[in-house]
């Protein structure tokens, strides 16, 4: 799974100091950097940071970081104060909000957010929406629009949702982690929400019967969409196994097969970014915005704290990856 929650203790005990990642291609970032399921944007000169939250910290809400350069950060708040009210009867237990993505359509920003439990199937994608991400604008005000989709009593898991809309500019949102792996369902605009109640679509499986996949991500580029996904485990500390794996097809509903023809049905992937073998382990809970991948990691030399990390997409052949 994807929450902080499930490592407070070790998130409690970290320090952001010496948590920045050092790379060859992209700068070393700065400040405020302790961040888990990064969502990137870019909104004219400022850059955004929406992350998962931390249940010790203003109800566990999505937590806002801002840059005016990209690499020295700071914090911003948090979404709310508290947590709507109806999130405590539709996940019984919820200590902290996972995995935001955000998504701009027709001057409205749009905020998906997981409600969960560690290791637990019953889960909910619920979404909010603003007309601005600056959070010293007088208008902003996240206003809280309900459940996109539950999965309690059914075969998949209902968090990490990514958005993206095909050619005829219908938007679909992607979403699981581990059961039945990686689904995806029709949205509708302008609410938001989902289009019908028709059986999620199967995008990537492992297969196996710990099915450590999750996160997905889709890009839609050159006529292609690109299903970006973390393989492997996450929230071990300087355990971690996660890695960043992309599938691409023509169709928005799949089939997403890698470079060598493998479907991510069964479980393949083209690697995109791995740990670097030393103190950046673990690279995953991604999103991607223009060509800039967003993603945390547990930094070895910090004994494992989630760690915001932005590195350029190099796209050659059509395929993307990235390089500390």
């Amino acid at each position: 799974m994807r929450p902080v929650g499930a490592t407070a203790a070790l998130i409690a005990a970290a320090a952001l100091a010496g948590c920045a990642p050092a790379s060859a291609v992209a700068p070393v970032l700065t400040g405020d950097v302790f961040v888990h399921d990064p969502a990137y944007v870019q909104v004219g000169d400022d850059r955004f940071v929406y992350s998962t939250g931390n249940g010790q910290i203003a109800d566990g809400n999505i937590q806002i970081r801002r840059s005016d350069d990209g690499v020295d950060w700071e914090y911003a708040g948090e979404v709310w104060d508290e947590k709507p009210a109806w999130l405590d009867d539709a996940v019984p237990g919820v200590d902290n909000l996972w995995a935001p993505e955000l998504y701009q359509h027709d001057g409205t920003w749009y905020l998906y957010y997981s409600v969960s439990t560690f290791g637990s199937g019953d889960s909910v994608i619920a979404l909010a929406t603003n007309t601005t991400l600056d959070p010293d604008d007088p208008d902003f005000e996240w206003v809280d629009r309900g459940e996109v989709i539950a999965s309690e009593g059914t075969d998949f898991n209902a968090i990490d949702a990514g958005i993206v809309e095909d050619a005829d500019g219908t938007p679909w949102m992607s979403f699981g982690s581990f059961s039945s792996g990686i689904r995806m369902v029709e949205l509708e605009w302008p609410s938001g929400l989902r289009a019908d109640s028709a059986a999620p679509l199967r995008l990537a499986d492992r297969g196996l019967v710990e099915n450590a996949i999750e996160a997905p991500y889709i890009v839609a580029r050159d006529g292609w969409f690109y299903l970006v996904v973390s393989r492997g485990f996450c929230c071990r500390g300087v355990d971690s196994t996660y890695e960043i794996v992309v599938g691409r097809s023509k169709d928005v509903a799949g089939p997403y097969l890698d470079a060598d023809g493998t479907s991510l049905l069964d479980d393949g992937g083209t690697v995109v970014l791995s740990g670097d073998g030393a103190d950046r382990i673990g690279p995953g809970g991604q999103s991607v915005f223009g060509d800039t991948l967003a993603f945390h990691y547990y930094d070895g030399a910090a004994d494992g704290v989630p760690t915001l990390g932005l590195l350029p997409l190099q796209w050659q052949d059509g395929w993307p990856r990235a390089s500390w």
